[in-house]
């Protein structure tokens, strides 16, 4: 299961983490994230020990969200060594998702 990821615990997670973290941007009122959820709940289980896959609700996480500039959702940021690598904004295939995290790993 995918990790909440909250403006409390952003730091630890994802600027702290030994490992690259794929960071779904989302909020419930919006459609297409609701096409990409699946998606990153599948990435997260066959990704387990290998990367942190985690959700940002960007109601409920204002700080995290404005921080990084994120202004449309679904946005998908990739992060290696506390930065920000590569980006997808909007709905991609499972497998676009995929072949970006494998290529930072």
């Amino acid at each position: 299961m995918a990790l909440e990821i909250t403006d409390a615990n952003f730091e630890v997670e994802v600027i702290q983490s030994d490992k690259v973290v794929l960071i779904d941007f989302w909020a419930a009122w919006c459609g297409p994230c609701r096409m990409v959820g699946p998606i990153v709940e599948e990435l997260a289980k066959e990704y387990e020990g290998k990367a942190v896959v985690g959700k940002v609700d960007v109601d409920s996480n204002s700080a995290v969200s404005s921080a990084l500039g994120i202004r449309n959702i679904p946005t998908i940021l990739f992060f290696k060594n506390g930065k920000v690598v590569d980006k997808q904004v909007g709905v991609a295939p499972k497998e676009a998702l995929a072949a970006k995290l494998e290529a930072i790993m």
